[in-house]
């Protein structure tokens, strides 16, 4: 929805016996009352406009509690990072082991994610262990890139963001995704040529995608698989989701949120997640 959220309000509902949070949030160019799930958090976001009061919105998320069960029960469960936790690193399962009696922080040996120190840290240990990572594995590939074009890259930022796996501003700037060092090497690649070729061309013409061709070969195959496989990527690292602790796992709402009107009930295509 366009325009800044004007106010905001957390509230609890009881939908089908379940018990729900419900972010409500007022938007001032709001033109209708509007659900979505939040695939990160598992929040039922629900957006109404200036003119529409409290109660009717409230009433209009109770009328959809069949549409909002049905978003629930169909996103993907959390996978904290903890012991024992199957993990992708560069397409490749690893099982975190925790070594406690270990001083080597954290490091990879026969597909195992092995970390030192007490529990309480080890969840963050291995967040910080993924950035590291992936500015290791990103920042030599874009500056190589960069070169082929005759362009620089004059900063690389590593982010947790959750509607792009990457971005270019003015100036050279490039921000990544550390999630990113989850994929297979060739789609981690595309994502840092697609940011790169952005140094040329700020846009998505014919002349871009070129540009892009120019640095990696099969780029179709690599969205592809962002497409189908990305969003599940987000769960990785979460300790908790509020709404859904029994919800069945399926990747294809765990990027994008799905949105309903009263008039349509229509989800919400999903963006490109390379800008």
């Amino acid at each position: 929805m366009a325009g800044s959220p004007k106010k905001q309000e957390v509230l609890a509902l009881s939908v089908n016996n379940q018990n729900l949070t419900v972010r409500l949030t007022e938007h001032a160019r709001a033109r209708r009352l509007s659900l979505r799930v939040d695939p990160i958090s598992g929040c039922v976001v629900l957006v109404k406009p200036k003119r529409a009061s409290k109660k009717a919105a409230i009433a209009f998320a109770e009328d959809k509690a069949h549409w909002i069960a049905d978003r629930l029960a169909e996103m993907v469960l959390p996978v904290p990072f903890a012991d024992g936790t199957e993990v992708p690193i560069l397409g490749e399962q690893h099982t975190i082991q925790h070594c406690p009696e270990a001083r080597r922080g954290v490091w990879r040996e026969n597909n195992y994610l092995n970390v030192s120190g007490a529990t309480d840290h080890l969840s963050r240990r291995i967040h910080d262990w993924f950035k590291d990572e992936a500015r290791r594995f990103i920042t030599p590939i874009a500056h190589s890139y960069a070169e082929k074009l005759d362009r620089t890259v004059t900063n690389i930022s590593i982010k947790d963001t959750r509607s792009r796996w990457g971005s270019c501003s003015l100036g050279g700037r490039l921000s990544f995704s550390w999630r990113l060092i989850m994929t297979p090497t060739a789609v981690t690649k595309y994502v840092i040529a697609h940011e790169v070729s952005h140094l040329c061309e700020l846009n998505h013409s014919e002349r871009f995608w070129n540009t892009v061709d120019q640095l990696i070969d099969d780029r179709r195959a690599q969205t592809q698989w962002l497409k189908e496989h990305g969003g599940d990527l987000h769960r990785y690292g979460l300790n908790e989701w509020k709404n859904n602790p029994n919800g069945l796992q399926s990747p294809s709402y765990a990027l994008h949120g799905i949105q309903s009107t009263p008039q349509s009930g229509a989800r919400q295509e999903p963006s490109d997640p390379v800008s």
